[in-house]
């Protein structure tokens, strides 16, 4: 059998279990840069704001709703999500992160899976504040189904175990297809045209036919609503492909000054990604562009220039990433130009000592590696950009908006919460 545990609204979630007064309240989150709203709580959704909407344009509705309003606080979701991941693997040995607020568990010798469900779900939320959904079957994919129902339908009680055909079928048969985990929007329409709109009708497609028109992956999905298991846990994550650091900035930019800031801040970061992963990249795209929703687009063009190249070696050594990428951007800078944005994605990533090496390398990588581990160690102990590169800039007023930012109440030692005991 397998669990899946969802965290609810997480976002959303790890700000009300810091704040109590805002359970039943509606909550939105907003991406970088307080751009548009990338998190709702239920109460928000109920209200009918729709997730991606801009913060500007609904700005007036969240007033009038008195709805509370958050900047993205990723540094506190990331280590909430470890908590509550912690706190899952006591339940199993057998655990699959499958994102930061899902994980799948490796479920046996439970003969009361009802009761295992809801103490997964009391102990997450006594340990962690943050409230789940639990769904268990005997494959992953009808788990994934059993938790949605869960989530859904207050009935369920925020959790659903579906153990035998009788209790699954009549919830496939109103299950609509285009929700089934991993069936994508094309597949969906191509099913649709079939007259399949239902996970019921699809799990009772002819095998034959799945696998002409859906591949082995189609048959897979179907065999799996059917009870029978296909898809094991993926107890060892596979390594990144790709970093990936960018950011809107706080106003738009036009200083060639001001993008180096930007963009060695970025890679500075995307350096210290690179050695907690313990990897070296090989590659790097740089890019930036101008906002592409501007309204006049003779006095704001759109430009959106990329370059994508090879380095020398792999590495994670700093200030050799930030001395190419600056090499990059005095290729690609034009001025006259509003920017909007600028990043880096890192990729041909390799565990750090397994790269190729060349025979005429004259670094010093173990002085490099050093230093890098000093630093990585002060910033770690003392804080962000403790100790930083000066091409990052020191006042950096191009630095996003996060003003209605909560604290890092489990991160930071100056924003711990206080109980006052004066009374």
């Amino acid at each position: 059998m397998f669990a899946l545990v969802d965290c609810n609204n997480f976002y959303a979630s790890c700000e009300r279990a810091f704040n109590p007064k805002l359970r039943g309240w509606p909550i939105v989150v907003l991406s970088n840069n307080d751009g548009c709203v990338i998190a709702r709580s239920a109460e928000a959704k109920a209200l009918g704001i729709d997730m991606g909407g801009p913060y500007f344009k609904i700005k007036d509705i969240l007033t009038r709703h008195n709805v509370a309003v958050f900047s993205s606080n990723y540094t506190l979701y990331g280590d909430m999500s470890a908590r509550v991941m912690e706190t899952l693997s006591q339940f199993s040995p057998d655990m699959e992160i499958y994102s930061i607020d899902e994980a799948f568990l490796g479920l046996k010798s439970f003969n009361d899976l009802t009761a295992h469900a809801e103490k997964i779900r009391a102990t997450v939320r006594q340990w962690t504040g943050i409230p789940v959904s639990v769904g268990i079957a005997p494959t992953k994919t009808l788990a994934k189904l059993a938790n949605h129902t869960a989530k859904k339908n207050a009935a369920y009680n925020g959790s659903c175990v579906l153990d035998t055909p009788a209790t699954w079928l009549p919830i496939l048969a109103k299950f609509e297809v285009r929700n089934i985990w991993g069936i994508g929007g094309q597949y969906a329409k191509m099913l649709q045209g079939h007259g399949v709109d239902t996970a019921l009708k699809f799990a009772q497609l002819p095998d034959t036919w799945l696998r002409k028109n859906m591949s082995v992956v189609g048959l897979r999905t179907a065999q799996e609503l059917r009870g029978i298991s296909c898809i094991e846990l993926e107890l060892h994550a596979d390594p990144k492909k790709g970093i990936t650091v960018s950011r809107s900035f706080g106003r738009r930019i036009t200083a060639y000054t001001e993008l180096q800031e930007a963009l060695a801040s970025y890679v500075s970061r995307a350096g210290e990604k690179l050695r907690r992963e313990n990897l070296q990249a090989k590659h790097m795209l740089v890019f930036m562009h101008t906002s592409p929703h501007a309204t006049d687009k003779v006095k704001d063009p759109f430009y959106a220039p990329q370059m994508s190249f090879a380095l020398p070696q792999h590495t994670d050594y700093t200030p050799e990433l930030v001395h190419y990428a600056i090499w990059s951007l005095r290729k690609m800078y034009k001025p006259g130009y509003r920017y909007m944005k600028c990043g880096v994605i890192l990729t041909d990533l390799v565990e750090t000592g397994k790269a190729t090496l060349d025979l005429f390398d004259t670094r010093d990588t173990g002085q490099q590696a050093e230093l890098m581990k000093a630093m990585d160690k002060l910033n770690s102990r003392w804080g962000q950009r403790t100790a930083f590169y000066a091409a990052s800039g020191v006042k950096r007023e191009w630095v996003g908006v996060s003003s209605l930012r909560s604290r890092n109440f489990t991160t930071d030692w100056n924003c711990l919460m206080q109980v006052r005991t004066d009374f």
